[in-house]
């Protein structure tokens, strides 16, 4: 079977309709319309060595004549090119109504690109359900364009060294201590005079487990006792780092967790196995519990960042960004999800106040007694 594909072309105005054009079908209607070659050439502003040409090369690809070839005759349709037209007309028709729509839907998305007050900024970040929310009052507030991937922390943070986005999304516990888990990863990533840190939000994390809590969960400590199953986020995830740093913390390994290597890619994805019963807890933002309707444990307070490249921070897509974040309309959003406050939202933060293990002081050599 022959196999369809769809393009698409810019111009300013369409011409013939809201259709999807065809070349080979462009000219068998041409030929059966006009009744020789050259007519048909001649409507179409094309050349009859260009036509016949053509014309003989789709007869190859496909398999079948096209053209009744007869000498001193008026040129018509084969069988076979007559039914090509008639099945293409017939799909045409059916599918004119979402025909019309994908124009319509195309125009809509590249009409930004033609919009000077529109922007687009490309963000990679860790999932959260505060910044699906911007996503969409961004659009409708600014006309300020997300185009956002949700990917683990340390991933993110990569993109951004990587030139694959302008924005990444990243969380960190604020009680993390120098020498953390949460430091080892994220300063290796970071350099001073390179990236800026951008307030986003303050937000709770914690367990999420069945509805009255059955098992009496209530630290990570509990997570290593017989019967109690665990789900994970992957390697790479800001709340993987999180649990294996509360797990250092009280001195539980791992191993011990049932559960520990099973994983799922989102919050959402954490409470509804706990919410359907493939595991009885899993470590996640509070937004997701509410929405999934299971019980929610507090466990750390933690800040989730935006860092993009000094040399982008001026430009006029990030500033749209910055000015939404500070606006207090998107701040009374951002306080209305559970477990989320507005802190420093749309601020240039320090390094070192924001996070007090980014010392990036390098100590003076001692002097010789």
């Amino acid at each position: 079977m022959h196999q369809i594909e769809l393009s698409y072309t810019f111009g300013v105005s369409r011409s013939r309709g809201a259709g999807i054009r065809n070349p080979l079908m462009d000219l068998l209607h041409a030929v059966r319309e006009h009744g020789s070659i050259s007519a048909a050439a001649k409507g179409l502003g094309l050349s009859y060595r260009h036509v016949w040409g053509e014309l003989k090369r789709w007869e190859e690809d496909l398999g079948h004549a096209l053209v009744v070839w007869d000498k001193g005759q008026p040129a018509r349709l084969t069988e076979f090119g007559s039914k090509l037209l008639w099945a293409e007309r017939q799909a045409q028709a059916r599918l004119a109504p979402q025909i019309g729509a994908l124009y319509a839907d195309l125009e809509r998305a590249f009409a930004v690109a033609f919009d000077d007050a529109a922007h687009v900024v490309a963000l990679h970040a860790s999932h959260d359900d505060a910044l699906a929310a911007l996503h969409e009052h961004a659009v409708a507030s600014d006309k300020l364009h997300l185009d956002i991937r949700f990917t683990g922390s340390v991933d993110a943070i990569k993109a951004l060294n990587e030139g694959r986005c302008v924005m990444a999304g990243f969380h960190a516990p604020a009680d993390s201590p120098p020498g953390s888990l949460a430091e080892r990863t994220y300063k290796p990533l970071l350099r001073p005079g390179l990236h800026k840190i951008i307030g986003f939000a303050q937000r709770s994390q914690g367990l999420m487990v069945a509805p009255g809590n059955p098992l009496g969960i209530a630290t990570v400590a509990d997570l290593v006792r017989p019967g109690v199953r665990y789900v994970n986020r992957p390697l790479g995830t800001g709340t993987r780092v999180l649990l294996d740093e509360l797990l250092a913390r009280q001195s539980v390994p791992p191993q011990a967790i049932s559960g520990y290597t099973h994983t799922e890619p989102s919050h959402a994805a954490v409470a509804h196995a706990v919410a359907a019963g493939a595991a009885d807890a899993g470590l996640g933002i509070e937004a997701a519990a509410r929405a999934h309707r299971v019980d929610f444990i507090p466990l750390v307070s933690e800040r989730y960042f935006l860092v993009c490249l000094k040399s982008t921070l001026e430009q006029p897509a990030t500033q749209a960004l910055l000015g939404i974040l500070r606006s207090p309309a998107w701040q009374r959003k951002l306080a209305a999800m559970p477990g989320y406050q507005p802190l420093h939202s749309g601020e240039v933060l320090s390094m070192r106040r924001v996070l007090p293990w980014w010392n990036f002081r390098t100590p003076k050599p001692a002097k010789p007694r």
